[in-house]
């Protein structure tokens, strides 16, 4: 059914105090959880840790919405978690749910049938179950082997009716489990790479230089000796904008670049059949080591302003090279 808003609302400042109530409101709730952490919150970041399987995270309606994105952040940070649907686990998912997992419950009330009918089951098989209620004294909170209090003063709600307040109180402590769990592992930036191997972190994180540059055939180098002509030949087969210059051992001498040849033809007519790319090359160019990351090499182009960059070992000899098009290709930059 369409309703019209109240006349208020035809001034943007209604808008603008109904949010800024309910932003205050969720503020001091989550203000008073913060003054009431205590060991209990120590100690279920100990069971946690401690698991030697999965932390089964669920809950009904919109706690269950909160429970599942604990689940994902807790996954996404080296806790092993998934979230189990209440109502589902009664007709059989109770299956996937083994007795070395602890199970993190969610319900404001601690009142939810779905939830307390499968708690005994729980209970029998041995799962360490830690709740998050608003009520200390609610069937769920019993239930439990430790129970986080999650009660908020109000909800944002002005009816009281909408879980607003409540469930920004429990994503909050959800985070604060799956962060402390995390900091006490060690998890680092590369862990959590190697879990989101396909967002912008993953890349800049995983992908390696090994990963992107040309080697073997397809890397542009001449000899010391050669022409100007015999190095543009190179340069266009090769389809870099460079071209290595190095001696019989591979040893990197130089870099000649199409930069340097539009320099040089800016200074009068060359012979570029009898004028050496030794004369053109820019010595001492700016490499980078195999191995390392290729966010570093976006670093480097970015910091010198050059398109490419070439390649090298520990004794200075060429092993690859690459530019900037394929840093965009492997979406490091």
């Amino acid at each position: 059914m369409t309703q019209t808003a109240p006349e208020k609302f035809s001034e943007d400042a209604a808008w603008i105090a109904a949010g800024r109530r309910v932003l205050r409101i969720e503020t001091e709730a989550l203000q008073s959880l913060d003054n009431r952490l205590d060991g209990s919150f120590a100690q279920a970041c100990r069971l946690m840790l401690a698991c030697q399987g999965r932390v089964i995270c669920t809950g009904m309606g919109k706690s269950g919405h909160i429970a599942r994105k604990i689940a994902a952040t807790l996954a996404s940070t080296g806790t092993p978690a998934f979230f189990v649907h209440p109502g589902e686990a009664s007709h059989g998912d109770l299956g996937m749910i083994q007795d070395a997992d602890v199970v993190l419950a969610l319900s404001y009330s601690g009142e939810s049938d779905e939830l307390n009918m499968i708690m005994p089951v729980l209970k029998r098989q041995g799962n360490t179950i830690i709740s998050m209620t608003g009520r200390p004294q609610s069937r769920l909170a019993q239930f439990s082997d430790l129970h986080l209090d999650v009660a908020v003063p109000e909800e944002a709600c002005p009816h009281g009716l909408a879980p607003t307040s409540s469930t920004t109180v429990s994503l909050a402590l959800g985070d604060a489990l799956a962060v402390a769990l995390l900091e006490a592992r060690g998890f680092s930036p590369e862990d959590f790479a190697r879990s989101h191997p396909a967002g912008s972190l993953g890349r800049r994180l995983l992908v390696r230089i090994d990963d992107l540059m040309h080697h073997g055939a397809d890397l542009p180098a001449v000899k010391a000796d050669a022409s100007v002509t015999e190095a543009l030949l190179e340069m266009s087969q090769k389809r870099l904008g460079m071209t290595a210059v190095v001696d019989d051992s591979m040893r990197l001498l130089g870099v000649f670049t199409d930069g340097d040849l539009r320099r040089a033809l800016s200074s009068g007519p060359i012979d570029f059949s009898q004028t050496p790319v030794a004369s053109l090359m820019v010595r001492n160019p700016k490499t980078v080591a195999a191995g390392h990351l290729a966010v570093e090499a976006a670093h480097l182009l970015e910091r010198h302003r050059i398109n490419g960059l070439l390649v090298v070992d520990a004794d200075d000899r060429l092993v690859g090279a690459l530019n900037i098009h394929d840093l965009l290709r492997a979406r490091v930059v």
